[in-house]
């Protein structure tokens, strides 16, 4: 086919907005990290329902991401991998002690996001750099920051209500039914069905406004 090329008009034609973020998501890096905001933003919210902003973003993020992987060249093995990675390393947070979970999740996040793009084109590899930045960051998150959480969770609570019962009172007098107790840095009032003497080390309980109930601790 013969073209005739003499006196023709250039039209310049600029791709809209749309385009233009299509290009961004499509982008194997921002997909990634895309894909990344959405599954700790579901993380998080399971973790400590609440306002729901993380569980919103989470999910917008991990559409976005959905669109972009569909638009890609995806190793679904590798994807795989990197949901199992973020799973071992979420198990080692409820485990007491470092061991094969963190690890195992760590290399199977690392070797997930390095099988993700199926192609060996430039253009469609993550980069290196960022996987492992958020792979040390993931390992950071679920390993130390939840797993302290967790573990917090099981200590014995030190303040309100449910430090008074079964902590130990000094009776300041004798008394039997009402009188007063010394119990938490602080004097209480007291109720007990026994009789009690001055000094007696008690039990509280239960506690019934500011009235604690004490009963003698039995050896």
């Amino acid at each position: 086919m013969t073209l005739q090329l003499d006196n023709i008009e250039l039209t310049e034609i600029e791709a809209g907005w749309r385009y233009e973020l299509l290009n961004l998501i499509t982008n194997p890096n921002v997909a990634y990290i895309l894909l990344m905001i959405g599954i700790y933003g579901l993380i998080l919210e399971f973790y400590n329902p609440g306002m729901g902003v993380a569980g919103v973003v989470g999910i917008i993020c991990l559409l976005l991401a959905a669109f972009a992987l569909h638009m890609l060249p995806i190793n679904y093995a590798g994807l795989a991998l990197l949901i199992v990675g973020i799973g071992l390393m979420m198990g080692e947070a409820f485990s007491p002690s470092f061991g094969i979970l963190g690890i195992g999740g760590l290399l199977a996040f690392v070797y997930g996001s390095i099988m993700l793009m199926d192609s060996e084109l430039p253009a469609y590899q993550i980069s290196m750099p960022l996987i492992a930045a958020l792979a040390v960051m993931s390992f950071a998150i679920f390993v130390f920051v939840i797993g302290a959480a967790l573990r917090a969770r099981k200590t014995m609570v030190v303040s309100g209500q449910e430090a008074i019962i079964g902590a130990q009172a000094e009776a300041r007098e004798d008394f039997t039914g009402h009188g007063k107790v010394y119990a938490m840095g602080e004097q209480w009032q007291a109720f007990s069905q026994e009789p009690v003497t001055r000094g007696e080390v008690l039990r509280i309980v239960a506690r019934d406004g500011l009235v604690l109930h004490v009963e003698a601790i039995k050896e």
